[in-house]
């Protein structure tokens, strides 16, 4: 039988606000000690009061606004009760029935909501089984959380949504979004159900992803696991299960928990909020950046570049920032352009894949690489070596060019006596050329360059050659 796979994604990231959501705090992920960025309020000591982080809030408003979504005009915050370790009030401070954020859409996928609430503390886990310690440095942290709709059909599509949500969040800068600092964190609900059937399977959400890679190995393994139990008649039971990296399945955790199992209720602690009437939060729209997507598009129709060149201008922000940059001082030559996002995806991104600290080059330089190139000062293989040494923290290409004898020839006089001797050399493969076979050009022009040591332009060459026929 052929199942439809049914998934739905909820997905939080840490805002990178300077101080936590309800407290003046330090919001400092890279803080490797434990228990320094607390206070009475994120540690929920007796009597303390919760104060709304604005910075917070305008973060996720401006999400909302890029991803084409409604923005709340009123909303509050909710107390979510459960009990676990990590949560030092016994609730987390959340948003229930009003969200900031309704609606949206990215990557043709549809989006529920965006809210904001607090972020739990860290439960460390010792070697030896003889207990757990919290460090409360993460407890009360900024945290927004996207729902989607159930709409994607994939491992792959999943994939793709969370990649492009993490890059309109580093575009933003509301988060670095990071997966492998655990600021970025994805849990996917999945379901199947038989073709033909409307209802929806039940759904098991998959917990502990910590990279793009291992979501989408957990949603194909559960949705294998789900159709091969629907095949010998067993029933799906909600639940959360865990990733298992290592063994690479997913395991149960424990039944899952429904909305009125966490008794919601308004926070009394916190204000409602109308977000019309606070001065901060108008004219939002004219502090978005230019997005991922429109950015693709803007290059494509501008400059016709490579979708894969595209998308390393897309993901290496500064890679994309030195390559407007480019264009800027090439000033709409489309040939120089293609040529300056050749070598910077190709050549220095390979430099790159051996050097993880290579740098890029000045501008002036690169560009001054660039239009020598594009004119046949250099050769290509001479552009190669020549950005490798700019790479390496040099400067001045043309004389690098010199002192390297890689500049090339132009003089036709000069370069006629090259034609001559190749042709001498050849005589029958250059009577083949003025017959008609022009495909032995190439060989031609290549003996011209080995006659020459490289020095000579290809193109003259090959004018010279057609010449003489």
């Amino acid at each position: 039988m052929k199942y439809i796979p049914t998934i739905g994604l909820e997905i939080h990231a840490e805002l990178k606000t300077k101080t936590k959501m309800f407290c003046q705090c330090l919001n400092d992920s890279e803080e490797k000690r434990p228990n320094v960025n607390i206070c009475p309020v994120c540690t929920a000591q007796p009597g303390s009061l919760p104060v709304i982080n604005k910075e917070a809030v305008k973060s996720v408003l401006r999400v909302g606004l890029a991803l084409d979504s409604q923005l709340a005009d009123f909303t509050e915050w909710d107390r979510k009760n459960y009990f676990y370790p990590d949560i030092p009030k016994g609730y987390q401070i959340s948003q229930y029935k009003y969200p900031l954020v309704s609606g949206g859409n990215l990557k043709e996928v549809a989006i529920t909501r965006v809210h904001l609430e607090e972020d739990t503390a860290k439960s460390l886990h010792t070697a030896h089984d003889d207990g757990s310690l919290i460090d409360f440095n993460r407890a009360g942290v900024p945290l927004m959380e996207l729902v989607t709709e159930p709409v994607i059909t994939s491992a792959k599509q999943a994939g793709d949504f969370a990649r492009e949500l993490q890059l309109v969040l580093r575009y933003l800068g509301v988060s670095e979004a990071s997966m492998e600092k655990g600021q970025m964190r994805v849990e996917a609900n999945i379901s199947c159900r038989p073709e033909g059937q409307k209802e929806f399977g039940t759904k098991v959400e998959v917990k502990n992803l910590n990279s793009f890679k291992s979501m989408e190995k957990a949603i194909d393994y559960e949705l294998k696991r789900q159709e091969e139990a629907l095949e010998r008649g067993e029933k799906i039971v909600q639940a959360t299960h865990g990733w298992d990296e290592a063994k690479q399945v997913t395991f149960l955790q424990r039944e899952k928990e429904s909305s009125h199992d966490y008794r919601y209720f308004p926070d009394p602690d916190l204000p409602k909020l109308y977000v019309s009437q606070i001065e901060e939060f108008k004219n939002l729209k004219e502090t978005l950046p230019e997005l991922p997507e429109a950015k693709r598009d803007r290059y494509r129709s501008d400059y016709a570049i490579k979708d894969e060149d595209i998308e390393s201008f897309i993901t290496d922000e500064a890679l994309g920032k030195f390559f407007d940059d480019m264009t800027k001082i090439f000033a709409g030559d489309k040939n120089l352009i293609k040529l300056a996002s050749n070598y910077l995806t190709s050549d220095f991104l390979g430099i790159r894949k051996t050097n993880l600290e290579a740098l890029l080059p000045g501008e002036a330089d690169f560009a001054e690489l660039i239009k020598m190139a594009g004119v046949g000062d250099i050769s290509s293989r001479g552009a190669k070596d020549i950005l490798a040494i700019l790479v390496a923290g040099e400067s001045n290409p043309r004389k690098i060019a010199e002192a390297k004898g890689l500049l090339q020839k132009h003089d036709e006089g000069e370069l006629s006596a090259v034609v001559e001797t190749v042709i001498l050399a050849n005589p029958k493969v250059f009577e083949d050329f003025k017959s008609g076979n022009d495909k032995v050009l190439q060989f031609l022009v290549g003996q011209g360059m080995k006659e020459s040591k490289g020095s000579a332009n290809p193109g003259v060459l090959a004018k010279l050659f057609t010449e003489k026929k």
